[in-house]
C-alpha cells in the first residue's frame, strides 16, 4: 500500500512537471509567432519610411511583449447593457 501511494505521488509530480514544460514551450512558441512578423515588417518598412534602424529578433520580441503589456485589455468585467 505504501508503494502505491508513493507511485501516485510520483505520477502526479511527473504530470505536473510535464504540464509545466508544455506550458513554457507553448508560451515560447507564441512569442516567436508574434515576433517574426514584427521583425520582418519593421525591417521592411521602418528604415525606408521613418529612417529608423533595423532591429534584431530579440528587439522585435521585446516590442511584442511591451505592446502586450501596454495595450492589453485588463478589464475582467463584461460590458453591461442598460435597459
Amino acid at each position: 500500500m505504501d508503494k502505491e501511494v508513493k507511485m501516485d505521488w510520483l505520477e502526479k509530480l511527473a504530470l505536473g512537471v510535464g504540464i509545466g514544460i508544455l506550458a513554457i514551450v507553448i508560451i515560447a512558441f507564441m512569442g516567436v509567432v508574434g515576433a517574426i512578423p514584427t521583425y520582418f515588417l519593421w525591417n521592411w518598412l521602418m528604415p525606408d519610411i521613418f529612417a529608423l534602424k533595423a532591429i534584431t529578433f530579440w528587439q522585435a520580441w521585446g516590442l511584442v511583449f511591451l505592446s502586450g503589456i501596454l495595450f492589453k485589455n485588463s478589464s475582467s468585467s463584461k460590458s453591461s447593457s442598460r435597459d
